[in-house]
């Protein structure tokens, strides 16, 4: 499956545009952590861009998140990587994240919703006015982004990043797609 093959079948299963967005960030990650790691950047964005294929699907019922994903991709001849990592994302499915691929896409997913998180509560709604410092602030908040799993983006040491690298990996990226994710 090419990018704009995915991009397509994203857009026929998810109407919210927010969500598209999301998918875009999580994209943009998986992407510059494949450049970091040596991986292959086209598998790994892929991966981003279609992890929540299926959530306007499952109407709230979170045990489902991922399961029909990966159903859906397999339906469409993605490849088994992408799959796997899809179903493993969700901690509710209980699968082991085995590969860099799978732990990757598991931290990535909240750490794309706590650094749009941190653009729009500055006046300017801008990711030119976030740095790395103000997203570990934030990350510190226990208050503040609640659905961004903080125990999710920590698992980033699995990968043997610190957080900081993260936060500073990630951040870049979603810079680098800015003008798409309207920040």
């Amino acid at each position: 499956m090419d990018r704009s093959r995915a991009l397509e079948e994203l857009s026929l299963r998810i109407e919210n545009e927010n969500i598209i967005k999301h998918s875009l960030a999580v994209e943009a990650i998986m992407r510059k952590l494949a450049a970091h790691f040596n991986e292959d950047d086209n598998l790994w964005g892929i991966t981003g861009l279609v992890h929540d294929i299926d959530y306007e699907r499952i109407e709230g019922k979170m045990e489902l998140h991922g399961k029909m994903g990966g159903d859906i991709l397999e339906g469409l001849d993605a490849d088994e990587t992408i799959v796997y990592a899809v179903r493993a994302h969700n901690p509710m499915n209980g699968l082991p994240r085995r590969r860099k691929i799978d732990k990757a896409l598991y931290c990535a997913d909240p750490m794309a919703g706590l650094i749009i998180a941190c653009a729009l509560i500055l006046p300017e709604k801008k990711l030119k006015n976030v740095d790395t410092k103000f997203i570990l602030n934030r990350f510190n908040d226990k208050g503040f982004a609640r659905g961004a799993n903080r125990e999710q983006i920590a698992s980033c040491s699995e990968l043997g990043l610190t957080l900081e690298e993260f936060a500073s990996i990630s951040l870049e990226a979603l810079k680098e797609i800015s003008d798409q994710l309207g920040l």
